[in-house]
């Protein structure tokens, strides 16, 4: 591959006196473009430099799909670590290398002033894309971490509605507005890509001294293609928190709900379907894991909807992973008795389970060998252990009508590990 790649790069001709000239091939144009679709994202940035001929065709549906294919049967994974820091209490990822001898270490780490003060909730990938979203405020952007294009997305122009209370019987103001619960994916039948969010409302009697809290909630749905946000039909139940992050497959977004008094909990899976836009509800098997004994926690597992199922006692913490294809859902392996951890945080390459332990450090653990492996990440030193959460993702070409990241919006500081990549 390397090969090829030098052997383009020295056998094309720019014409000094045009902007633009054919270079000059050895091989068929439709190789050379099947060869480029094979190298990483960060080359194409170089090619650009090199040869502006090559320009429209990486910007092709076709030349993006390509790359992005390769990237997913090469299992070519990117994986970001969020984190918090505990001096500056400021939101941060660690881009992890995915090397096999490189042990996972830190290759970059990437801090967002845009959300400077905000601890940002990710959501995503899908098709190399993620969106970040601002629960306290009306602030979010959907971001292309491999060519580095940013997106800020509009602020909801859908009004609130007032709450009447029957009980006081009067109107109440609104107090408060959260954004919670969000999913980014992909409509496939319109070619868009769609940002849903669950906007949390509070109410108060503002006549009041110390008023009671009146809580609704609406649906609000963004639009890439269109550029704007509209609120959609809410469902029966609001999804609960959840771990994991976004949970996208194959057009369809997922959240866990939960119902019931305590002894009485059901679980229950609240889907999305990008394309007619409607809302599913689907129940969690009563084999996969009954509340409140076990924690359910959803995630992408091989392309597909999967389930990590836990004891909610944490002591010698053992896990399940069920994967369901077509309704039918299967055990796929149980790890047995793993002392001091709390929690997954999601899978690496070649099936390898992320954790936290009970010192908030990450480790990783290997299915095959059914051992713990300590990582050099020190997340024990960040301050909210909370906010450790894994984010994978493939890299891919796609744009989103964005602009280059700029120091106000993004900034990456290599690690002295990994100082010669970026």
């Amino acid at each position: 591959m390397l090969l090829a790649y030098l052997f383009l790069l020295v056998n094309y001709k720019e014409n000094q006196n045009s902007k633009m000239q054919r270079p000059r091939f050895e091989l068929p144009e439709a190789l050379v473009m099947e060869i480029l679709s094979k190298l990483p994202v960060k080359s194409f940035t170089r090619f650009n430099c090199v040869c502006k001929y090559w320009c429209p065709s990486f910007q092709t549906p076709h030349f993006i799909s390509n790359n992005y294919h390769n990237n997913l049967e090469n299992n070519n994974l990117n994986l970001l670590l969020s984190r918090c820091d505990g001096n500056t209490f400021q939101p941060y990822f660690s881009q992890l290398s995915t090397e096999k001898d490189q042990n996972y270490i830190v290759k970059q780490n990437i801090h967002l002033p845009f959300f400077k003060n905000d601890i940002p909730s990710l959501y995503g990938a899908c098709h190399g894309l993620m969106c970040l979203l601002d629960p306290s405020k009306d602030k979010a952007a959907i971001w292309n971490p491999s060519t580095r294009e940013f997106k800020i997305l509009p602020p909801s122009s859908i009004q609130r509605p007032p709450y009447f209370s029957p009980f006081e019987e009067t109107y109440l103001t609104l107090d408060d507005v959260e954004f919670y619960h969000a999913a980014f994916g992909f409509d496939s039948k319109t070619d868009d890509y769609k940002v849903i969010r669950f906007v949390s409302l509070t109410f108060v009697n503002s006549e009041e001294e110390h008023p009671h809290p009146h809580s609704m909630y609406q649906v609000e749905l963004y639009s890439l293609r269109s550029n704007s946000w509209k609120e959609i039909p809410s469902p029966e139940y609001a999804p609960t928190y959840t771990a994991l992050g976004n949970i996208y497959v194959n057009g369809i977004c997922y959240w866990k709900i939960e119902t019931g008094a305590y002894l009485d909990f059901r679980g229950l899976i609240l889907s999305f379907d990008m394309g007619n836009e409607k809302f599913l509800i689907l129940p969690i098997p009563e084999f996969v894991g009954s509340f409140p004994e076990y924690y359910v926690d959803l995630l992408v597992c091989n392309g597909s909807l999967g389930a990590i199922v836990y004891p909610s006692e944490r002591i010698d913490t053992s896990f399940d992973l069920w994967v369901t294809s077509e309704g039918v859902w299967t055990k796929q392996f149980n790890i047995k008795s793993i002392s001091g951890v709390v929690r997954p945080l999601g899978f690496g390459k070649n099936g390898d389970l992320f954790v936290r332990d009970t010192n908030n450090e990450v480790l990783l653990f290997d299915a095959s060998t059914q051992e713990l492996k300590e990582l050099e990440i020190n997340t024990y030193l960040d301050h909210i252990w909370a906010v450790i959460t894994l984010h994978a993702y493939f890299e891919s070409l796609v744009h989103i009508n964005g602009v280059q990241e700029v120091e106000k919006h993004v900034i990456r500081q290599p690690t002295r590990d990994a100082s010669n990549e970026y």
